[in-house]
């Protein structure tokens, strides 16, 4: 259960954290000091949420383990924002969705990279993938033909290439010219792709505004190339974070940088708020 809500801090903050790289390890777990860094954080009245490229599905027991409740949740690379409802199933309801029709792109990344994975994420959360997805969570899913994954309305896509390496992924992915979607590009040969214009930048600056709270007092951390968005947003008046393991561009994007998460590094940054 989540531990009860502080009183509000005279001067709060808007703390918008990654999930996987930034609080989670790898293996998915957390480091302790963390856990009672983002604890703190919260005990003394800042408003520390969640802007993750997970569904909501995989983002709730992150928020669960954390013993989190913030008013507003970031999900799906800014395509879902979920809004506190002790009403509604896990605690909350859909704020706001943003879809788009993913026929187009598709058709084109398939002619670029013909042996892709594909996934497409609905707006109730429920996932559409094809033949080899194996890597990823697939609760609320099921498998389909190529052709199944057209013609929907979505609010995300992943594409994931296992015969590429990194490097000529990102070309690829040049190649392609994806004008009319946002896409990040991960770790591995993965693409994330979110509705023209949608990103945790989006989602988070419409948050700040539900809640109020002044552009000098907001804090983004973060470790992912779907970052760099949210870096300049938070940049521009408070603070961006990169975790010290982020790729040399993510860094680059970010004012600060922090030591990478297997030393942590969360902790120190959270530590540093009033």
């Amino acid at each position: 259960m989540p531990a009860p809500r502080p009183a509000e801090a005279a001067e709060p903050w808007l703390v918008a954290l990654d999930v996987d790289g930034t609080i989670l390890h790898e293996d998915e777990s957390i480091d302790e000091r963390v856990a009672d860094a983002i604890l703190a954080a919260r005990e003394r009245g800042h408003e520390v949420t969640l802007a993750t490229g997970r569904s909501w599905a995989t983002t709730l027991p992150v928020l669960e383990r954390l013993g989190l409740s913030p008013e507003f949740v970031v999900c799906a690379n800014g395509a879902i924002t979920m809004r506190r409802d002790d009403a509604a199933s896990g605690g909350y309801s859909r704020a706001h969705v943003e879809t788009f029709d993913p026929t187009a792109v598709l058709a084109r990344i398939r002619s670029f990279l013909p042996s892709g994975r594909f996934m497409v994420e609905l707006p109730d959360g429920y996932r559409l993938y094809t033949q080899g997805m194996t890597d990823w969570n697939l609760e609320n899913a099921h498998e389909v033909s190529f052709d199944e994954l057209l013609d929907q309305r979505a609010t995300r896509v992943v594409v994931v290439s296992p015969d590429h390496e990194l490097e000529e992924f990102l070309r690829i992915v040049e190649e392609m010219g994806l004008h009319q979607v946002s896409y990040a590009i991960g770790w591995t040969a993965w693409l994330d792709i979110a509705p023209d214009g949608v990103s945790k930048a989006t989602a988070l600056e419409r948050v700040r505004g539900w809640l109020d709270l002044p552009l000098d007092r907001v804090i983004a951390v973060g470790d992912g190339r779907n970052d760099i968005e949210m870096f300049s947003w938070a940049g521009a008046s408070g603070r961006a974070v990169a975790m010290g393991q982020a790729p040399a561009e993510v860094r680059a994007a970010a004012g600060e940088t922090a030591e990478d998460v297997d030393h942590a590094g969360l902790a120190a940054v959270l530590d540093s708020l009033p």
